[in-house]
This record gives structure tokens, sequence and C-alpha cells, in this order.
């Protein structure tokens, strides 16, 4: 409540955005304040975000931007080459071994098979139709 910008981003793959700001607590920032809600195309990490729109709510302006990589196309390719890096890092170690968490949840989203089982939980169901 006492922030005056608030940007979000979070995103799990495979499933909706997390709820990380809620309508309770969009009512308790100050008037003048904003949202701007980057993960809207996959449900926002704010109920009230509406996809393209931006509103207003007890004076909080919340952006429901679409796309936004699509706007800054440098800006994506270094945002795509660090999230790449970050995902390579859960999977190889310091020393440039394999050293995959397979509990891990970000490793989980993204795996499609291990050890000739198909995994991942759409394919499943593309292979079962």
């Amino acid at each position: 409540k006492t922030q005056d910008i608030v940007i979000t981003t979070a995103l799990i793959p495979g499933r909706p955005a997390p709820v990380l700001i809620t309508k309770e607590m969009v009512e308790a920032m100050k008037p003048g304040s904003v949202i701007a809600d980057l993960a809207v195309e996959r449900g926002g990490n704010c109920p009230l975000s509406q996809p393209g729109k931006t509103i207003e709510y007890h004076g909080v302006t919340i952006m429901g931007v679409l796309n936004p990589a699509a706007r800054l196309p440098g800006n994506a390719s270094m945002l795509y080459a660090k999230n790449l890096q970050n995902f390579l890092e859960l999977v190889i170690s310091t020393e440039g071994e394999p050293a995959v968490d397979w509990n891990d949840e970000i490793i989980r989203g993204t795996l499609i098979a291990k050890d000739g089982e198909i995994l991942h939980p759409m394919l499943k169901q593309a292979k079962a139709s």
C-alpha cells in the first residue's frame, strides 16, 4: 500500500498468472498510484487488470499492457537472453556439468519427457486423445 508504482511480470509456464496484488491491496493504495500488469495476457497478477486497457479503480491506475516485448524489441532480446541464462543456471552447475533439480517448479513446468515418459500435462492429454 505504500508503493506509488508497481510493475508485475510473474508467470508460471503452462498456468494462469499468479495473483500478486488483490483487490483489497489496490483499495489500500494511495490515489494516483499506478500498476502496470505485464502478465495480463495470462490472467494478470492483479484480478482488476483488463487486457489492453488502462482503467482507474479507487484512484489507482491499472494498465493491462499487452505484448510489452513487441514494443521494445531491443530490450525484449536482452530480456529473452537473460531468461535463457537464468534457466540454464537451473540446469547446469558452475562447473558446466548437468545439475537438474527435477522437483524445481520451473523445471517441471518446462519438462516434456524424462526416461521415455511424457510428463508435460498438455502433451500427456494430447497423446491420450
